[in-house]
């Protein structure tokens, strides 16, 4: 079966690992396919760094509210991780608002449920943001089988 994960690297040894979910609709970069898109990418921006856990953000901004577990809504939450693409096909992912970022179905973590993010349990996003910083290099590939 394959697996979601997001690895940290620090030079060719993992210095952390997390489950992750990226999009239910697969892999992709075409605009509007609400596709996780897949190749090299840096971290443009990061937002959230004082927030609670669980801090909802919309527009890239804080609300002040904090979320419960479930619901249907996907909201962006904890942190967020701006990825510029750095690639031809994924160059469009800042103006598609692709994140790395917490999430509030995080019951999901571990298999394909965003709609083009790629999300984390909260605790995981909170420390994962310490670790990273802007300009970090990122690569998404497909999962192996």
């Amino acid at each position: 079966m394959a697996t979601q994960t997001l690895k940290v690297l620090q030079g060719s040894k993992t210095a952390a690992e997390f489950p992750v979910s990226t999009s239910k609709f697969g892999l992709g970069c075409k605009e509007g396919s609400y596709k996780t898109p897949t190749g090299r990418f840096r971290i443009a921006r990061k937002i959230g760094g004082t927030a609670p856990l669980w801090t909802i953000f919309r527009a890239r901004k804080n609300t002040g509210q904090k979320a419960k577990p479930g619901g249907k809504e996907d909201l962006v939450l904890t942190r967020i991780l701006t990825l510029d693409g750095l690639d031809r096909t994924n160059a469009n992912s800042l103006a598609r608002y692709i994140y790395i970022h917490g999430t509030n179905q995080e019951r999901l973590i571990g298999r394909p449920a965003s709609h083009g993010c790629v999300r984390l349990r909260n605790k995981d996003m909170a420390s994962l943001y310490k670790m990273v910083r802007k300009g970090t290099s990122v690569r998404i590939t497909a999962p192996r089988s």
